[in-house]
């Protein structure tokens, strides 16, 4: 199906955006000036953009969605491939549900060539929140995949849109309780691929049939450390336990059975349970910003806040990139990614990126998984399907872990 363009000539679009960032007032990252392509409507609230922009090895190709959260037709959510221990490529995710267009999400469990013998379960390093409901907490941030962090900033970052329909930063933390008769205990992990030393976590039907092995190797301090083999597993059903085990299982956890996981400290602590004993667990992941409830969140590193570069974000390291950001108070939504061939040209570094989303209009934003990950994909008006707008790294699309969807009527 030919693209509908939108009718705006590229100058204009561009000098709307640079001076709308201007006015934002925020300290610029060393970035050359964006200059627009070819421009499309999706649906009325969702426009896609080709650009391209300066960086120090060169000029950069990329796409960016554009979505007006003012509009009561336009929501996002979050993509899953039906749990959280899985990967899927974007299209497969947008199709599945939909979405006029989507992008590559957060950062995920790749490859485990530091523990033999374990498989990667796919699964996400941050927090998730699909259609309101919690899915998963963050890694312990040492356990990440992806490049380093800017200073002060963790695993529990995220951008996501409250039910007020408002773009935001913040944490998400696991709160959580295992209470059992003998006391009360601190819940360490929801369904993440690693647990801290010590800790518990809880894996409920929302992690898929991965094992549960890799979520006792590595450490607080290093991913590469060493699988526990202090381990022991407790089921949970209608508040009792059903059963109990010396090692991490594997396979779906059925529904309304809740799986805890326990290594060294934490495994001693299970080990006090038998059949039959009441267990009560209770999790949910509190923000530290907001104060309406999450429709949708995603992991991600800050790069930009209230309108200023982070300090310290990485000036030499050129890649393709994939990010979210957001302007005019939460309420303009923008997702980019850049063309895979700038993986063997010119591509951005962290800082570049920070500054070329200012450039696009966002005053705040976050890196997500880039490289091979990187893809954006939009759906024609009337088209039965998506299709892949960038060039993916190696001219096919990676499954990834998760992805955010843009959903919109007419």
């Amino acid at each position: 199906m030919r693209r509908r363009h939108i009718g705006m000539c590229a100058a204009a679009l561009a000098g709307a955006v640079i001076a709308g960032t201007a006015a934002a007032g925020g300290a610029r990252a060393a970035a050359g000036a964006v200059t627009y392509g070819r421009s499309e409507r999706l649906a009325r609230g969702v426009d896609y953009r080709e650009f391209t922009a300066d960086s120090a090895n060169g000029v950069v190709h990329g796409h960016v969605i554009t979505i007006d959260l003012r509009d009561p037709r336009v929501r996002v959510d979050l993509l899953t491939p039906g749990t959280v221990a899985a990967r899927a490529p974007v299209s497969q995710l947008a199709d599945a549900r939909r979405a006029t267009a989507a992008v590559n999400g957060d950062f995920f469990d790749i490859e485990e060539s530091q523990h033999p013998g374990v498989t990667p379960t796919g699964s996400s390093v941050g927090p998730e929140i699909s259609s309101g409901r919690p899915l998963k907490a963050a890694v312990p941030t040492a356990q990440r995949f992806g490049p380093g962090l800017p200073a002060g900033e963790t695993t529990r970052d995220v951008l996501g849109v409250g039910t007020d329909r408002r773009a935001r930063l913040d944490t998400l933390t696991l709160h959580g309780r295992v209470r059992t008769a003998a006391g009360s205990y601190p819940l360490g992990g929801f369904n993440q691929y690693a647990l801290p030393v010590g800790g518990i976590g809880a894996y409920t039907a929302d992690w898929g049939a991965a094992s549960r092995g890799r979520a006792v190797c590595g450490s607080d301090t290093s991913r590469a450390a060493g699988c526990s083999t202090d381990t022991y597993e407790v089921a949970v059903r209608a508040g009792r336990v059903v059963s109990v085990a010396e090692a991490p299982g594997a396979g779906a956890v059925p529904s309304g059975t809740t799986v805890l996981l326990g290594r060294d400290a934490g495994a001693d602590t299970l080990r006090t349970l038998r059949p039959g004993d009441r267990v009560r667990v209770d999790e949910h992941l509190a923000p530290s910003a907001a104060r309406v409830p999450y429709a949708f969140a995603v992991g991600g590193f800050p790069v930009l806040r209230a309108g200023a570069p982070l300090a310290g974000l990485d000036d030499r390291t050129a890649a393709t990139r994939t990010a979210a950001g957001f302007g005019n108070h939460g309420r303009t939504l923008r997702l980019l990614a850049l063309d895979g061939s700038a993986e063997a040209k010119a591509g951005l570094t962290v800082a570049e990126l920070a500054g070329v989303l200012q450039e696009l209009g966002c005053d705040n934003a976050v890196n997500l998984d880039g490289g091979g990950s990187t893809t954006l994909v939009a759906r024609d008006p009337g088209a039965g399907a998506v299709t892949v707008r960038n060039r993916p790294a190696g001219g096919v699309e990676r499954p990834v872990a998760n992805g955010i969807g843009v959903f919109a009527a007419g």
